[in-house]
């Protein structure tokens, strides 16, 4: 699963570069759709029914699924950006969220953010846990402390990560919050992407009349960070991190470890 966490990142990584005031989100999309062909991958997300994008692109109100369009993203939007790779059959999925300058509205773009980095440092405390946890559920433990510690926050509950392999969302459901359940045993073999969808307030969403989009109800900012990580016999590897997750688990003392 090596080469299609590098494919996911590496759109991911072209889908950041194209990401400015008045690109289109159609534009983010074909960017990345090259840097997955050109490590000689597919976009894994054109194979579920009905979808016939590489990326999903959500922006300000929108927390998951927003579909790419010929809109233009303007100053101070909050926008998420979800990819997948498969290559000889495996898969890889991540997401990361940005922030565009607006200086007229300093106040929107430091909420937004703040947003956004609370997010993203929730998705490496989980990593983190993961790489000492016994059971999986201890991920979601580790994610609601950090959200909590940082402010009101919301963390939506109806959508999940997931177990990732031959397919792209496989059991087992992988929490980004405290639920009752131990989960099962965190050993050799487990793959899961671990996604927080954290917004600014309330976590009730609604689909959007394209049937994939989901928003808050509210209309309030959200933020979406992912990565896959496996476990293997020697630790953690983040298999969307070009740097196997180096930087982000250096502040826990955490040194992931290649796959051999």
């Amino acid at each position: 699963m090596v080469a299609p966490g590098l494919a996911t990142a590496a759109s991911l990584r072209a889908a950041r570069a194209a990401l400015v005031v008045g690109a289109t989100t159609l534009d983010i999309d074909a960017a990345a759709e090259a840097a997955i062909v050109a490590l000689g991958g597919k976009p894994n997300f054109k194979l579920e029914e009905g979808y016939h994008h590489t990326v999903c692109a959500s922006v300000n109100d929108d927390v998951v699924h927003g579909i790419p369009s010929a809109r233009r993203l303007g100053a101070g939007d909050i926008v998420s950006i979800d990819s997948g790779a498969i290559i000889e059959g495996w898969n890889g999925d991540a997401a990361f969220t940005v922030v565009l300058p607006d200086p007229s509205r300093p106040e929107v773009v430091a909420e937004r953010q703040k947003l956004s980095d609370v997010t993203e440092q929730s998705l490496w405390h989980g990593i983190a846990r993961l790489h000492t946890a016994r059971h999986l559920n201890e991920v979601g433990d580790a994610i609601e402390d950090y959200v909590e510690s940082q402010g009101t926050y919301g963390i939506l509950t109806d959508y999940v990560g997931h177990g990732i392999g031959r397919s792209m969302h496989e059991a087992p459901p992988v929490f980004n919050y405290r639920v009752r359940q131990k989960g099962p045993d965190v050993k050799p073999g487990l793959v899961v992407a671990i996604e927080p969808m954290v917004v600014l307030g309330s976590i009730d969403t609604y689909t959007r009349e394209d049937d994939w989009t989901v928003a808050t109800s509210d209309g309030l900012a959200a933020a979406h960070w992912e990565h896959s990580i496996a476990v293997h016999k020697d630790g953690i590897w983040v298999l969307t991190a070009e740097d196997g997750g180096a930087a982000g688990l250096a502040p826990f003392g955490i040194v992931p470890v290649p796959i051999r």
